[in-house]
């Protein structure tokens, strides 16, 4: 049983690492494209932005939209904590419980913004009804590949303008775990034949 707090483990390892960057960005870097910092000139950047929404700043709309975003994360978060004590007292495959801890560890980071940043950084947006689960989430990766305005014939986002994403650490441990199991499901939930 031991063994099984390895993966819980992983995911607090991923909340401190996207905790750390974040403060540092926060701390050493100016926001916007005054303070971008090229890595690997013109593509890779870090770039300080607050993302008050979801992923790829989507915003819910109303005053409580965030306040219904944040609840939403903390019942997720929990959901997902579960799922991954079941699949650790179940004994499934290793690769799974590692994704399953990178989703965690990411979805918590993210958490911590939305709960505490409002109050701790003092961002939350101008207007928000509160400054506790108002924070705005810390983005800094950037691989700028392309941006301008979409076609107007794409459907709801033509005409508009786009810039590839800007995301953190906890976003990236999200998606590398849920593309990994959705690439490798077949094997993962296979049952193991007796």
């Amino acid at each position: 049983m031991k063994s099984n707090y390895r993966y819980f483990l992983l995911s607090l390892l991923i909340i401190l690492l996207d905790q750390a960057i974040k403060m540092a960005v926060h701390n050493f870097m100016d926001p916007g494209y005054y303070g971008q910092i090229e890595l690997i000139s013109p593509i890779v950047k870090l770039h300080y932005t607050l993302n008050p929404g979801m992923a790829f700043g989507i915003e819910l709309g109303s005053d409580y939209g965030k306040l219904i975003l944040t609840s939403f994360r903390i019942v997720a978060m929990f959901g997902i904590g579960y799922f991954l004590y079941k699949l650790t007292v179940n004994k499934s495959k290793p690769l799974l419980l590692i994704c399953t801890s990178l989703i965690l560890g990411g979805a918590i980071g993210n958490l911590i913004d939305s709960v505490f940043y409002g109050v701790l950084l003092n961002n939350a947006p101008v207007g928000a009804p509160m400054q506790w689960f108002h924070g705005q989430v810390i983005d800094m990766f950037f691989f700028d590949f392309w941006e301008g305005v979409l076609p107007s014939w794409i459907p709801i986002w033509g005409g508009t303008y786009y810039s590839t994403p800007i995301f953190n650490f906890a976003d990236a441990a999200i998606f590398c775990g849920v593309v990994i199991i959705l690439f490798f499901q077949n094997q993962l939930f296979q049952q193991d034949k007796e």
